[in-house]
């Protein structure tokens, strides 16, 4: 029995995806569960399998095609012998077939099939003295067709303009001209060809050096969230740079003990901390703006995003209720979504949802940057490469461990003095890590 197995809807709002790799053959036999395809969406690449057990009979789809939620793109034989048909059923199979054909085709003579080919018309009965009648002898002057001998003109195309259509010695010089005017736009036309075609060549020499390579579903999606984010909102930055000698101490009395633990203690989850004690103060920053109505919509939960790079680009996983967590879960559950999304682990509710976002472009080396909100957010904060630096304090120049950070917000519901205050907020909490851990 011949199953077609239809592309599932996955959930999430996903109604197509792109087939990144087959993971069976025509002929395999799977079961029930078994993977038949990773498939890539516009959140996530998954493996789909297979609802059935038996045997791969046809795949209706190659690496790189895009199918849509409903599209057939596997065939299975439940039974698993839909290829093992006998010479004998093969031929009882064609002779039932014939029979069928010749049946309704009874009561015409013959066959009719139709063809889309143009069918000449027939020249049988044409005589020759048909074709030669077409021919008449050319009324000229001798001196008319010695002038046009001499210039190379076919009289016998020439339009007399003599009497009884006669061909005059003007009728050959108008048509010499012509000719020549002709032969002119020959020359000019092959020489603009001969420029195209060389301009051609250019550009194919020029494109041997150019690779083009389509956006994957996942790249794709980030570049319509970036362009809907850049044109929706309008972005406003602001920076500061944070003394976080303290924290740095701090996080280093532990860090060794924890990592026996298992535990891979690092600034983010003190990062994580901050930020929440400082949107429970200011919820405007953990809101979102609905242009409809005009309404600021203000969120009593806190899913904060971790903006990650992976191999297919910018995934933002979300920790839930993160304000539930102590520093330790959070560092826990910072670990364990980053991974999930680099190693393409991560499940689609995990992707979604989010009501702040935090992006760490100090992981991989930058220290400043103007991050773009994560719409519909209604801000992001950018952390950057902790280094140390010579500073000023109690009037003494000292060494410090500097946190350098950026805080987009939507200026049409935050105020720049708000998003200072917001930064402010934040280096009382991160400078003094044991007020950040009563607070917490």
């Amino acid at each position: 029995m011949r199953f077609e197995f239809q592309f599932p809807d996955i959930g999430e709002g996903i109604h197509e995806g792109i087939i990144t790799k087959w993971l069976v053959n025509v002929g395999d036999m799977i079961k029930e569960g078994d993977s038949v395809a990773e498939v890539e969406t516009d959140k996530v690449t998954t493996e789909i399998p297979s609802p059935k057990t038996g045997k791969i009979v046809e795949l209706r789809a190659n690496n790189g095609d895009t199918i849509h939620v409903g599209d057939v793109f596997v065939v299975i034989d439940t039974e698993g012998n839909a290829e093992d048909v006998s010479p004998e059923d093969k031929k009882d199979t064609l002779t039932e077939k014939k029979e069928i054909v010749e049946e309704e085709n009874a009561g015409v003579v013959g066959e009719v099939i139709s063809s889309s080919e143009v069918i000449a018309p027939s020249d049988e009965n044409k005589s020759d003295s048909e074709d030669k009648s077409n021919v008449s002898k050319v009324l000229a002057t001798p001196v008319a067709r010695k002038l046009a001998k001499d210039l190379g003109v076919d009289i016998n195309k020439v339009v007399g303009s003599g009497p009884s259509g006669r061909v005059m010695k003007e009728d050959i010089i108008k048509a010499s001209k012509e000719i020549t005017v002709e032969k002119q736009k020959v020359v000019l036309d092959e020489t603009l060809k001969t420029t195209a075609d060389l301009k051609q060549e250019k550009t194919i020499i020029e494109d041997e050096r150019i690779e083009r390579i389509p956006l994957t579903k996942i790249r794709k999606t980030i570049s319509e969230k970036m362009t809907q984010s850049k044109f929706t909102i309008p972005h406003t930055t602001a920076m500061d740079e944070l003394d976080v000698t303290e924290l740095y101490e701090f996080r280093k009395k532990y860090k060794d003990s924890l990592k026996e633990e298992e535990i891979n203690l690092t600034f983010m989850p003190f990062i994580i901390k901050a930020t929440i004690s400082v949107l429970k103060k200011m919820p405007e920053f953990n809101s979102t703006f609905d242009e409809e109505n005009d309404e600021l919509v203000l969120k009593k939960f806190y899913h904060i995003g971790i903006a990650t790079d992976t191999d297919r680009g910018l995934m933002v996983p979300v920790i839930r209720d993160a304000d539930r967590l102590s520093i330790i879960e959070l560092a826990r559950k910072v670990e364990e979504i980053s991974n999930n999304a680099k190693n393409n682990q991560i499940e689609l509710k995990d992707l979604k949802g989010s009501s702040f976002t935090i992006t760490n472009y100090g992981s991989i080396g930058g220290y400043y940057g103007i991050p773009i909100i994560n719409y519909p957010e209604s801000a992001i904060l950018g952390v950057g490469r902790i280094v140390q630096k010579p500073i000023i304090k109690d009037n003494e120049i000292v060494k410090a461990w500097i946190l350098p950070l950026s805080l987009s917000y939507d200026h049409r519901i935050i105020d720049g003095a708000s998003g200072a205050r917001f930064l402010n907020m934040m280096k009382d909490l991160l400078e003094n890590p044991e007020m950040l851990l009563l607070k917490a």
